[in-house]
């Protein structure tokens, strides 16, 4: 088991996508400059009960790991931060740091090992080269092997998808990239 600071969200961010955050509470400013100084990254999970701000929200028992790519300033005079989904992981339990942070005690889910697409989820390949062809964006140049590899179909499916938060969190729960994209052709039937 780990520490890993939390920064809940009412989203949910997927392994592989980008996110952008703005920072202005100080418990969370706190938290940047903590991974800043250890090279770490923090948790994200969907709030289930509460607010972004304020007291401390209930999270979702799963989340993903938050990696900073890019900090700046925002025209507001806030901290803006870029950060990519990383590893999955679980929640065993809770804590509130004096400064408001909540820190959780994760066990990290498994990595996601290159599993070729089964012919029942073909489909679901063509659907989404179909998305970036038409969206751009920086999955649109990928390699035609990511196209057979079914954790990466699923989560950019999730990603782009219009789905709702408790759909993708049902994804991210799941540990078997075929059962992902099982519940994914049934999201979208």
């Amino acid at each position: 088991m780990q520490s890993l600071p939390l920064f809940p969200l009412h989203t949910v961010l997927l392994p592989g996508a980008a996110l952008g955050l703005r920072v202005f509470e100080p418990r969370y400013l706190d938290l940047v400059r903590e991974c800043g100084r250890d090279g770490s990254g923090f948790g994200i999970c969907l709030i289930l009960d509460g607010e972004e701000a304020g007291g401390p929200a209930t999270p979702a028992a799963f989340g993903t790991e938050a990696l900073i790519e890019d900090f700046g300033t925002g025209d507001d005079g806030l901290l803006t931060l870029q950060v990519r989904g990383a590893r999955r992981f679980h929640v065993r339990r809770t804590r509130v740091r004096d400064n408001g942070l909540m820190v959780a005690d994760v066990d990290w889910r498994g990595d996601d090992d290159v599993d070729e697409l089964r012919p029942q989820h073909g489909l679901l390949a063509m659907v989404l080269e179909r998305i970036l062809d038409q969206a751009g964006g920086e999955h649109a140049r990928a390699p035609a092997a990511k196209f057979e590899d079914a954790a990466w179909i699923c989560w950019r499916l999730a990603e782009w998808l219009p789905l709702s938060d408790a759909q993708r969190q049902s994804l991210l729960q799941d540990d078997d990239p075929h059962g992902r994209l099982d519940q994914l052709l049934g999201m979208i039937s």
